[in-house]
């Protein structure tokens, strides 16, 4: 005589089942509560009980393998960096303010980014001429924990091509300095698409001087970063607030910045990007120029007359994400502001390459 269990008793066992497997792999929640076997916008029905939860399939999921069963990308260097979290691939990263607008996911990566940056006419208020600016780096990120990733995001190397003045002999080809720090995950509801990060990075004076780089004793940055999914991942919209101030305040200036990210999808793999990031200069150098100008992400210059300016810039842009492990944007930047500080637009593009 075969016995037949009711069927909520027996989604009931396949859940409970489920919930141990994957907490018995260190999952912090429970296989991120996707338990109904519906299937989750960025998320493959994770740990559903349709799709054999209780054993070793579990982790052929990618939700699962990225979040749930603690799979290692380097298992033979004693567990060192984990995949990212892919419970949220229907999310885009950033791209305004990309050394300081930090992606609130739990990711490893690496992120190469090119820029082609114009000042306006005449800068400051010093009126010096302005000209151009190139910058080619690369970011990287590497989930340590589910929730604690370590993140380097400013290096590479800056071109200058400025008119004759004081920018020129300020701003000229050299590398960039080197900032590094950490992140970590505080929420993530895959299943309503919240998240929210908090972190720290510490910028290293060890680039060219002659690049307004390796200026004083470096720079701290402290942000809160989060995101929330709209109409079922259709939609998305990226926050982060942080205040980046100097070691040597003698020599250098600190500034609040507020950014945002909007995205639509406008098919399922293309989006439609605006951005919107505020910058408020909280103090000037006490000692340098009153240029009347900071500088934005790559620069701090030391400026003595900034205190209580503001500039707002936006970015119009389109990702395309062909995976959940690639990523690709272009976008263009210009202020709103009557006051520009060093940018009259950026034409920018990265690439992601996602574990």
């Amino acid at each position: 005589m075969k016995v037949r269990l009711p069927a909520c008793t027996a989604f009931l066992m396949t859940t409970l089942a489920c919930v141990a497997f994957c907490y018995s792999q260190e999952c912090d929640v429970a296989c991120d509560s996707c338990l109904d076997g519906s299937a989750l916008s960025g998320c493959d029905s994770c740990c559903a009980a349709t799709n054999g939860c209780g054993s070793s399939s579990c982790c052929s999921n990618s939700c699962c393998a990225g979040s749930c069963c603690g799979k290692s990308w380097l298992a033979g260097v004693g567990n060192l960096i984990k995949p990212s979290d892919h419970c949220f691939d229907d999310f885009v990263s950033p791209m305004s303010n990309f050394i300081f607008f930090e992606d609130p996911r739990t990711l490893t990566e690496v992120r190469p980014i090119f820029f082609h940056h114009k000042t306006p006419r005449r800068v400051g208020t010093l009126r010096v001429p302005g000209g151009e600016v190139q910058l080619l780096a690369v970011q990287l990120r590497a989930a340590l924990t589910e929730r604690l990733s370590l993140i380097a995001v400013k290096d590479g190397f800056i071109w200058s091509d400025m008119a004759p003045g004081a920018l020129d002999v300020l701003l000229n080809d050299g590398w960039a300095d080197v900032t590094a720090g950490l992140k970590y995950n505080l929420l993530r509801d895959p299943c309503s698409g919240s998240l929210l990060s908090v972190g720290a990075t510490y910028e290293i004076p060890i680039g060219s001087h002659r690049s307004q780089q390796d200026i004083g004793d470096g720079e701290f940055h402290v942000f809160l970063s989060g995101g929330q999914r709209f109409l079922d991942g259709m939609a998305h919209y990226v926050g982060a607030f942080g205040y980046r101030f100097p070691v040597d305040d003698f020599v250098q200036t600190s500034v609040l910045h507020w950014s945002n990210h909007f995205d639509v999808k406008l098919t399922d793999r293309v989006y439609a990007v605006t951005e919107l990031v505020w910058w408020n200069w909280t103090r000037s150098a006490q000692a340098g120029l009153p240029l009347g100008v900071a500088g934005q992400d790559p620069f701090n210059f030391s400026s003595t007359n900034v205190t209580g300016n503001d500039l707002v810039t936006q970015s119009v842009g389109l990702k395309y994400k062909p995976s959940g492990n690639s990523e690709f944007g272009l976008s263009f930047e210009f202020p709103l502001t009557p006051r520009r500080d060093i940018i009259s637009n950026r034409l920018q593009v990265d690439m992601i390459l996602r574990y």
